[in-house]
């Protein structure tokens, strides 16, 4: 059988050496849907499972809301009126809004049509289908999203600090490594992006953004003509999702154990302030006496330095539980 092409970024050197990581409250207001919406990973279920109800009561007081929501989400696209970028890294939720409520009804449909035809009735027929999208994507926001957001937003600045602080030391084919099963620098000015058919997207001369978010997949977006960005999901320690073996609290306690836990990879002292919430001193402090227990190793990287797990600390943190119950 022969294989698909795969879908890519065409970058050059400008485009690289202007890149940014940001985050969007747009973009995790976005992703918070997809997870209402679709089944999800065990470490988001506890969240699903608190917001759903709401949210399912909500939709069944809003016809219109159902019908956006069945044509805008498809396999492998996401219409477009509700993956603008933003135009500022600080920009707030109502700042991006202002791009989907600039569209007409006629634009809205078309951006629908796209993901799945012929559309229903009420979506033909109902007029400001923008305004209607923003309502609930601002009730997603601020019923799911903004309660957390000091949090989340936390752990997806420290997920970036992670990743560009590689980027003098690995290059990007490091920093990109990661981001997803699919996401890989393949040289020549190349960034596979995903597996799915479609056309490459020449990037070059324009803006490049790469957006942390909490979600299960990375997804392509942009405003046009020149801003495009590759949106992925966080992991580990920076979405809450490490799982602490119990012999490694009780042995470190629950501060060193996380931090030990989190530098699987290497990790910046910074990384793990904004990851656990921890002061810089008492980071510090914990870093001081791992790595003087040999479980950690420390090396300087620019202004940073970097600590990752040992050999022994390796070891130490993958081994399975002692069975101690009587035979």
């Amino acid at each position: 059988m022969e294989a698909k092409p795969l879908s890519e970024f065409l970058v050059d050197a400008d485009t690289l050496a202007t890149a940014r990581f940001a985050t969007s409250e747009l973009t995790e207001t976005v992703s918070a849907l997809k997870l209402l919406l679709r089944p999800v990973e065990p470490w988001f279920r506890a969240w699903k499972d608190l917001h759903r109800p709401a949210f399912e009561q909500r939709l069944a007081a809003e016809p219109i809301w159902v019908a956006l929501l069945d044509s805008a989400f498809g396999r492998s696209w996401t219409a477009d009126f509700l993956t603008s970028l933003p135009l500022d890294p600080d920009a707030r939720l109502g700042d991006e809004l202002d791009a989907l409520l600039a569209l007409d009804d006629e634009q809205i449909r078309a951006d629908l049509r796209v993901v799945r035809s012929p559309l229903s009735a009420i979506l033909e027929s109902e007029s400001g289908l923008a305004a209607r999208a923003a309502e609930l994507l601002t009730w997603v926001w601020t019923h799911t999203v903004e309660p957390d957001w000091p949090r989340r937003k936390r752990m997806l600045q420290a997920d970036i600090v992670s990743r560009t602080s590689r980027l003098s030391e690995q290059g990007w084919s490091g920093v990109l490594r990661g981001l997803g099963p699919d996401v890989q620098w393949l040289g020549d000015g190349r960034i596979q992006v995903n597996r799915w058919d479609y056309p490459v997207t020449d990037v070059r001369g324009r803006s490049l953004m790469f957006i942390a978010t909490h979600t299960q997949r990375v997804s392509v977006s942009w405003r046009l003509p020149d801003r495009f960005a590759l949106t992925y999901p966080v992991t580990g320690i920076f979405a809450g999702t490490t799982v602490l073996a119990e012999p490694l609290v009780e042995l470190l306690g629950r501060n060193r154990a996380r931090i030990l836990s989190a530098a699987i990879d290497p990790i910046s002292t910074t990384a793990l302030v904004a990851a656990t919430g921890l002061s810089l001193s008492t980071v510090s402090e914990h870093l001081r006496v791992l790595t003087a227990a040999g479980l950690l190793e420390r090396r300087r990287s620019g202004r940073s330095v970097l600590y990752w797990q040992s050999d022994t600390a390796h070891r130490l943190a993958q081994a399975p539980p002692t069975d101690t119950g009587q035979g």
